[in-house]
């Protein structure tokens, strides 16, 4: 019962591990890149055995940047209750809306198929693989050099007048957040579990009660939120943060050998898992 309130050792995406290793030393920007040229192999790769690649690959990107693996499984936790509905709504409806594959159960709407199995198995994997590479992006990369990341890679924006800099700071900012109200979340649930609120007591499966418990910090989450949300527009206005003006950055980011060969090789990787005739 005690770990279903520990929710902060179950969240990685958002949080950054100083650890020193090759994959902390690369530029944010191609790191960025990289991983969008990953989210694209994932999204359309669709065999067992691809899949099967690069969450190998995945797993090897953790030990490459010295973080256990075992606190990047544990990102996936959390996300076992939405991956399993997503399973079962796939498994039982989608053979019904597609043809193809063989048939193996039949009774009444519902219709189980070899591309449907197929298509729970790769989903989860997909799913698996997405926080994996999400979670070692934000664990070897800063605040900081997150922020400028984004911003570099996203600057040809600004000659049709994106306001470039300020997205990437958002998108930063609600990155980190994540284990920041993960916290405030966890306060939040022993604080009413101290005042006779059932959390933690009913079975991982019934999801349907585990939500309902959830109710009650809804609102007082979002009060929290809004208040850190007020605290830093005042720390930032406090440090005479101006939208829309022009930016000068402490540290200047050279490309190095390293960061071409990184995005080179995730270039070719990606192309290996779409275009590689995997036999299933």
């Amino acid at each position: 019962m005690a770990s279903q309130f520990e929710l902060t050792r179950n969240i990685t995406i958002g949080q950054y591990i100083p650890t020193g290793s090759i994959i902390h030393k690369l530029d944010a920007c191609f790191k960025l890149l990289s991983f969008t040229i990953m989210l694209i192999a994932i999204a359309i790769c669709g065999t067992y055995f691809g899949n099967i690649v690069i969450l190998a690959f995945s797993i090897a990107l953790f030990m490459l940047s010295r973080i256990p693996i075992r606190y990047g499984l544990s990102g996936i936790k959390p996300a076992i209750p939405f991956v399993v509905i997503l399973a079962i709504l796939q498994l039982l409806f989608y053979g019904s809306v597609a043809s193809g594959g063989t048939v193996l159960v039949k009774s009444g709407f519902i219709l189980i198929t070899t591309d449907s199995l197929r298509l729970v198995v790769v989903s989860a994997m997909r799913f698996v693989e997405i926080i994996l590479i999400s979670s070692v992006l934000t664990l070897s990369t800063s605040t900081t050099e997150l922020t400028h990341g984004m911003e570099r890679l996203l600057k040809p924006l600004k000659y049709i007048k994106f306001p470039v800099h300020e997205f990437s700071l958002i998108i930063t900012i609600a990155i980190r957040f994540v284990p920041t109200f993960a916290m405030e979340m966890e306060k939040l649930m022993k604080a009413q579990a101290s005042r006779g609120a059932e959390f933690g007591t009913g079975q991982w499966w019934r999801i349907v009660k585990r939500t309902k418990d959830m109710f009650p910090l809804i609102i007082p989450l979002f009060n929290s939120a809004m208040e850190r949300a007020e605290d830093l527009i005042l720390a930032m206005e406090a440090r005479c943060y101006t939208p829309g003006e022009v930016r000068s950055n402490y540290k200047r980011y050279h490309i190095k050998v390293t960061d071409i060969m990184v995005l080179l090789f995730s270039i070719l990787f990606s192309i290996l898992i779409l275009f590689y005739p995997f036999p299933y």
